[in-house]
């Protein structure tokens, strides 16, 4: 298996583009119900249904991750339902991969990193983006140089690229 950090030392790759929506995170922007807000994690527990034994435990339901996933300590982000926002794994590991490449001053060889995105709600992304984090602890905002987030088609947004 060839590792990320070997393509980029070969110098095969000078951008990685990734799309949002189903490829970094899930859910789909259009799939939320209101705009991405911090809430604790703590309080996104829910009651069993009613066809089940009542318990005196709250159950988490099993769509929560099972970490906080946002910069704000024990915070997740969800839409208003509480359904949550979270990064999909191997985009994180790429991600974290890449940020570690990056800061390895031993390489001498620049990648751009950038997101192609369309969407309907551009400021909602920016606050998924802020917020959600990959496992070496960096926010999404913060592993990409070029970001192309708007209605519209790809083409657009490659040409910006």
């Amino acid at each position: 298996m060839i590792h990320l950090s070997h393509i980029l030392q070969m110098q095969l790759t000078k951008l990685i583009v990734f799309d949002l929506d189903f490829c970094v995170w899930k859910p789909e922007m259009y799939q939320l119900q209101g705009p991405p807000q911090l809430k604790n994690m703590r309080s996104l527990q829910v009651k069993p249904k009613r066809n089940q034994r009542k318990n005196k435990s709250m159950q988490t339901t099993s769509s929560l991750p099972n970490r906080p996933n946002t910069n704000q300590k024990g915070m997740i982000l969800t839409d208003r339902t509480g359904t949550p926002i979270t990064v999909f794994e191997g985009a994180s590991l790429a991600l974290s991969e890449i940020n570690q490449w990056k800061r390895d001053e031993s390489i001498d060889y620049e990648i751009r990193v950038a997101i192609a995105s369309c969407t309907n709600e551009p400021a909602w992304a920016r606050k998924c983006l802020s917020h959600l984090v990959v496992d070496d602890g960096s926010t999404l905002s913060s592993c990409f140089d070029h970001i192309e987030i708007r209605p519209g088609d790809k083409r657009n947004h490659f040409e910006s690229l």
